[in-house]
């Protein structure tokens, strides 16, 4: 049965950028007489506020989407995923990072844009990793490309792929090709929460059977390390359909941080459910 999902964090009010994407992928599951699955993904202990949570729950009703019960909330089962990262330090696959994102970035010096998503800093010295254990500084668990790529062997890893059925940002689809470099050593699990979102996303598209991703297309690129991390826990593939994002007058696409219109400020204005669904090109919730 087709099956996909809407996963919002609730790190802020829904706008209509949310709103989109929310009833393509809902659209695509009535269409198909398939499953929609809403997931909180709420793994940011700095971002994520209860309130934003009700408030997407009354954002979506309003717009008059259904999901089936119970929500999964991903801070509710954070030993779910140390359980992954414990299968994946087992097999070698982790290393211990120590580094802040600035020394990082210093060390990267003049390295074009880009380069802190790709970056590979390699395990510590044993020496300085002891010494660093000793003093009790946190560390993020990060992933080996080097050693996935030798676990994997070279066949396998050259032969990623995986099933584009919408497009990618220029224009890429149908088989993609998987390229596991461009991400660098990924965190799979953050010092702060003890898991990222790499990780857990495609723990939980494989625990709740999701076999069709469909998302907004600033998520194409993170399909190739969670390709990856599919085949290096035995998941299964979905299928993936990007979906082209919506932009204000501006040209610019709706964001949090620029502090877009919001759908709670759209309704206090009086905008319908029924209006937002037309403009949004969704005739009908119903």
């Amino acid at each position: 049965m087709f099956a996909t999902r809407f996963a919002p964090s609730p790190t802020g009010r829904l706008h209509k950028g949310h709103a989109f994407s929310a009833l393509t992928a809902w659209s695509a599951a009535k269409a198909a007489g398939g499953r929609f699955v809403l997931r909180i993904e709420d793994i940011d202990p700095t971002r994520c506020r209860p309130e934003y949570e009700t408030a997407i729950l009354e954002d979506l009703t309003w717009l008059g989407l259904d999901w089936e019960t119970p929500v999964r909330r991903q801070s509710d089962h954070l030993d779910d995923y140390a359980a992954v990262i414990e299968n994946l330090r087992g097999r070698g696959l982790l290393y211990r990072c120590f580094r802040t994102r600035k020394a990082i970035l210093d060390s990267l010096g003049d390295a074009p844009h880009g380069a802190m998503e790709a970056v590979r800093p390699g395990p510590h010295d044993p020496e300085e990793e002891a010494e660093l254990l000793q003093q009790g500084l946190p560390f993020a668990w990060r992933l080996s490309l080097e050693r996935a790529r030798q676990a994997l062997g070279e066949a396998s890893w050259n032969g990623l792929s995986f099933i584009e059925e919408g497009q990618g940002p220029d224009g890429e689809t149908g088989r993609i090709a998987v390229r596991p470099d461009a991400a660098g050593d990924v965190v799979l699990a953050r010092k702060d929460a003890g898991v990222a979102y790499h990780l857990a996303v495609t723990h939980d598209d494989a625990l709740q059977g999701i076999d069709h991703v469909v998302r907004g297309q600033d998520l194409f690129e993170a399909t190739h390390v969670q390709r990856l991390i599919q085949t290096l826990m035995g998941w299964p593939t979905p299928t993936y359909r990007h979906h082209r994002l919506l932009t204000g007058p501006d040209g610019r696409r709706y964001a949090k941080r620029d502090r877009s219109v919001t759908l709670a400020e759209l309704r206090a204005g009086g905008t319908t459910a029924e209006a937002l669904r037309n403009e949004l090109g969704f005739s009908s919730a119903g």
